[in-house]
């Protein structure tokens, strides 16, 4: 499979007529095929998937290369435990570890050899929405924990009771987009003087009285996703691996990134916009005195998103939005 040509923007596939879904345990890969155009994988390539969820995306690439090989990263150790059970058969091929994509730039055998590719599919899998015990979701009566790796201490429950006022307010504001952020932090701290908020009753109780009215499906979409995103450090993640994930790429490498929150894909967009840039100096400086070269180009100057028939097959793909930056040779 060639790379897209220079500047060009990927072609969307159509959907295969026919497959197994025995990866969609976890999710269903979203926009599968863009992925296998934009990464090419070809010869004995090296790629790094960075939140392998169920291995939809790695199966896909290891079957398009026979000769390619994966390092298989998730936070979750459930979903790590369910790609090790879905990509067994590849053996050797796939190796697996625990950690943060930022972390997985760290590893000594991937330092060593560098990466040819690399794919982060950012959010949450529908396995973890799904699954009460994981605390994601704002079904009644769902404890609150919103974990991705769950070897960590700080859960939703902890982060509720010990963020200050004006931290909960900078969250539901500049994640949740809440117009009442002050007023959800403030009925919050007030709240939990009593007694925790534990499960997801009592969080979108509070968010009613600050409505004054039932909140919406979206209301609590939009609120819930706040606190899961603050509790990850999801953002900061992101802005701690794309340079690293990049440094450890080969020369002609290809980093995508889908991501499904504005504020994620902002970042990718403004990190790729960068790195494509010959001159970063402030416009202030009579010359120049920056790298003075581009560290690579961006592929896609706007995302790709998943077409009707996709998102009918998948809703979970519906706000998907993909990126890919290509390292300069």
């Amino acid at each position: 499979m060639s790379r897209p040509r220079h500047g060009s923007r990927p072609r969307r596939p159509r959907r295969p007529e026919t497959g197994s879904r025995s990866d969609a345990a976890y999710h269903e890969p979203v926009l599968a095929e863009v992925v296998l155009e934009v990464l090419a994988p070809e010869d004995e390539g090296l790629f790094l998937d960075g939140t392998v969820g169920g291995g939809g995306h790695t199966r896909r690439l290891l079957e398009a290369c026979s000769g390619c090989r994966v390092v298989a990263v998730d936070r979750d150790p459930e979903a790590l435990e369910a790609a090790r059970r879905a990509l067994g058969a590849l053996g050797a091929r796939v190796r697996f570890l625990h950690c943060s994509f930022a972390d997985a730039a760290a590893d000594e055998a991937v330092r060593d050899e560098g990466l040819d590719g690399a794919l982060l599919d950012l959010g949450v899998s529908s396995h973890q929405l799904d699954d009460d015990a994981r605390g994601f979701a704002f079904r009644r009566g769902v404890a609150l924990d919103m974990r991705m790796d769950t070897t960590d201490e700080v859960d939703a429950v902890h982060f509720l009771a010990e963020a200050n006022e004006a931290r909960l307010a900078e969250v539901f504001r500049q994640l949740g987009e809440e117009p009442r952020s002050r007023r959800l932090a403030r009925e919050i701290v007030k709240r939990r003087a009593t007694e925790p908020l534990r499960t997801s009753d009592d969080l979108v109780a509070a968010l009613s009285v600050v409505l004054g009215r039932a909140p919406s499906a979206r209301d609590k979409a939009r609120i819930f996703q706040a606190v899961r995103i603050a509790v990850n450090e999801e953002l900061e993640t992101l802005e701690r691996g794309l340079p690293a994930i990049r440094d450890v790429m080969k020369d002609g490498g290809v980093l995508v990134v889908i991501a499904y929150h504005s504020l994620e894909d902002r970042l990718v967009k403004n990190a790729f916009r960068e790195w494509s840039r010959a001159c970063i100096c402030p416009p202030e400086l009579p010359v120049c005195v920056c790298r003075g070269r581009p560290l690579g180009e961006t592929l896609t100057h706007r995302p790709v998103r998943p077409d009707e028939d996709e998102v009918s097959h998948n809703p979970r793909a519906r706000s998907a939005r993909l990126r890919a930056w290509r390292k300069a040779a």
